[in-house]
């Protein structure tokens, strides 16, 4: 069976994971995070991506980024992926794939959903139980979005820097989104687009989306579809 055709539109958010092979580790060291973020750096410059915000985990990778032509999503992680795997499989000893053949991607509608997809990445330590507060957890962008440290990857998309007027009104208001845990619905919501490579966002958007791309945003339940008699 052919595999569905991701959505991707330019100048629109995009939730992006990419897994370890069979979910294993793909991270073992400072220097295979600090590695793997140089490269990235140096991806999204050239192909002219936003990044808003980023986890990596030890066995897998999300970001939020908004690309200017979104056929060039694809020539990122071929970019990464090239340098990085050449680097663990020298650095290891070791040989073959890394990665998951392919990576997952989601639409995201730049409103709550946006912020939601914010918290959703930044708190995937916390959910691990890796530590107790984003803030605690090195590979992430939470301490550039709300703690004001430096980082030369991360582009505020205009709805951040709609929570207010200065930076530290910004990254108040943000820190205040992470006062509760995302809903048990609204993970499941984020997950199963991520998962299908569909859009996330009211009916709206995914009626938009589907008149601009002729694609379907809708997520099909496991199984066979029923005959109709």
């Amino acid at each position: 069976m052919a595999r569905p055709p991701r959505i991707q539109l330019d100048d629109v958010p995009l939730h992006l994971v990419q897994r370890g092979h069979n979910r294993a580790a793909c991270f073992f060291d400072d220097e295979d995070f600090e590695f793997y973020l140089h490269w990235l750096g140096a991806a999204i410059d050239e192909h002219e991506c936003a990044l808003h915000a980023y986890v990596l985990m030890t066995n897998h990778v999300h970001l939020l980024l908004t690309p200017a032509r979104h056929e060039c999503v694809a020539n990122i992680f071929m970019s990464i992926g090239r340098r990085y795997v050449r680097f663990i499989n020298k650095k290891y000893g070791r040989s073959g794939t890394l990665w998951d053949s392919r990576y997952r991607s989601s639409l995201v509608q730049a409103d709550a959903y946006l912020m939601h997809c914010y918290r959703y990445i930044e708190l995937n330590p916390v959910r691990a139980h890796m530590v107790q507060a984003p803030g605690e957890y090195r590979w992430s962008s939470f301490r550039a979005n709300a703690q004001g440290e430096r980082h030369p990857l991360i582009t505020p998309h205009p709805l951040f820097r709609g929570l207010g007027k200065g930076l530290d009104e910004r990254r108040a208001a943000y820190r205040e989104l992470f006062g509760h845990h995302l809903s048990d619905d609204l993970l499941h919501t984020i997950r199963n687009a991520l998962n299908h490579n569909k859009p996330v966002g009211n009916s709206d958007f995914l009626h938009k989306v589907e008149e601009m791309t002729n694609l379907s945003c809708g997520i099909n339940p496991p199984g066979r579809p029923r005959s109709r008699k």
